[in-house]
């Protein structure tokens, strides 16, 4: 059978675009794309063989499908070629049983699906290995792409200056000067992207990075481009699939620039199309309280109207003009959509009480963690609900964030349980009493 996937426009202008041309707006009326799949193609295999196929695929080593996203190759972009992938394994990431904060906060299903533990160290992984992909295809069939750029916070880079190293494609990474941790500015760097730091935030770099895409004739990484947000589709996939093929009752997800939001209701409604579930989740999108706009949009009957991002710790969620905003609202209002805030403070003790029961999480799982924390006290979240988490980085991307919470230094934050190391003297009584007071505590 022959499967076809290719853009079309969220506004239903009448069209099919090939995916391989490069191409992030409707020529129409200008709102963004979408990738869309023949759907009567894939009625072709039953629900029950989908699952089959995926599951005999999950994790194994035939090239490409080890991968979780090439793994569901023909729902994510059957038009690429086997051997022009760009792959570093990506997906299949934990789906950790949070068991211990769960107890907590009164809800025994409570897991926390770990996109950090990947080759870059976010989810961005699952959507820079098609697009990425998609750029060596396009170039194998002779057409000239001089760079691939992204204006980014830090993951968005990482993840580009990878897969484009591993590709042999020149990459081009934009960034708000000083406004991404040290981790996250060396991983381009060591991959051999070219750098650029603005002294401006990310609405501003991703105002340049546009620019270049449309008059200088670089391929634009960011997930305005629909392809990326096909990779990420596949996390949805792959929770119900961890879960023997049933569907949570609630997803969390942290919303910055909001692709990851439609992408999420994107892999449910695939599933659901093809017959493979029944019922789709509710959706939470968290945002920091100091870059908020679809928190406001949602608090005014989906008006949205754009902010000026403040200063948050959940440097990557920093988005005052989100360039998904359409996507993720349409997919907010099919999936009975909440949208809560944290404020820094709030997002701070919630990455610490959670760390504290034996995880290590970035701030923006943070910034998810403390919305869970709220909504469920306003009893929008049951105890009998299965609740999944989106982690979208690792922790270890984010130390100086950790260590300033224990130093007591995070602006606008008093910890209200800093742990710092004890120094003594080289001395036995010394250690003796200082053991004694935890354990006897």
């Amino acid at each position: 059978m022959s499967y076809r996937a290719y853009f079309r426009c969220i506004a239903g202008c009448p069209g099919e675009h090939s995916l391989l041309d490069p191409l992030y707006r409707c020529p129409t009326c200008d709102n963004l794309l979408e990738v869309a799949h023949d759907l009567d193609a894939l009625h072709s295999k039953a629900p029950g063989a989908w699952m089959r196929l995926f599951d005999e695929r999950y994790k194994r080593t035939t090239w490409p499908y080890g991968s979780s996203v090439w793994g569901k190759k023909e729902w994510v972009c059957p038009t690429v070629s086997d051997e022009n992938i760009v792959s570093m394994d990506e997906g299949g990431t934990n789906l950790f049983w949070a068991d211990r904060f769960g107890r907590e906060l009164g809800l025994p299903e409570l897991w926390v699906k770990l996109c950090g533990n990947s080759h870059t160290g976010s989810f961005k992984d699952l959507g820079m290995t098609v697009l990425v992909s998609v750029v060596k295809q396009i170039m194998a069939e002779g057409r000239t792409i001089r760079a691939v750029a992204c204006a980014s916070t830090g993951d968005t880079s990482a993840s580009l200056a990878a897969y484009a190293a591993a590709g042999g494609i020149p990459a081009i990474v934009i960034l708000p000067r000083g406004k991404v941790s040290t981790a996250q500015l060396v991983q381009p760097l060591a991959n051999g992207a070219r750098v650029l730091a603005l002294d401006t935030d990310f609405d501003g770099c991703m105002t340049i990075v546009k620019r270049l895409a449309t008059e200088d004739g670089v391929y634009l990484a960011n997930s305005m481009n629909s392809l990326r947000l096909e990779g990420q589709k596949t996390v949805a996939i792959e929770i119900v699939q961890q879960f023997d093929w049933d569907v949570p009752d609630v997803v969390v997800i942290p919303g910055g620039n909001l692709g990851n939001v439609s992408a999420l209701g994107a892999g449910f409604d695939i599933m659901h199309d093809l017959g493979l579930i029944a019922r789709r989740p509710r959706i939470v999108v968290a945002q920091a309280a100091s870059a908020n706009p679809l928190y406001l949009a949602y608090q005014n009957d989906w008006d949205f109207h754009p902010v000026t991002a403040q200063p948050t710790q959940a440097s990557a969620i920093q988005i005052g003009n989100p360039v998904s905003i359409r996507k993720a609202i349409r997919t907010l209002k099919r999936y009975r959509g909440i949208v809560e805030q944290a404020s820094e403070a709030e997002l701070a003790d919630a990455t610490d009480r959670a760390d504290r029961t034996g995880m290590f999480n970035c701030p923006h799982t943070g910034v998810a963690l403390a919305v869970l924390v709220k909504i469920r006290a306003r009893g929008l979240v049951d105890p009998s609900e299965r609740v999944v988490v989106i982690s979208t980085a690792s922790g270890l991307k984010f130390t100086d964030f950790k260590l300033g919470y224990h130093e007591n230094r995070l602006p606008g934050v008093t910890a209200r349980r800093p742990n710092r190391p004890v120094e003594l003297p080289n001395d036995y009584d010394s250690v003796r009493a200082a053991v004694s007071e935890v354990v006897e505590s």
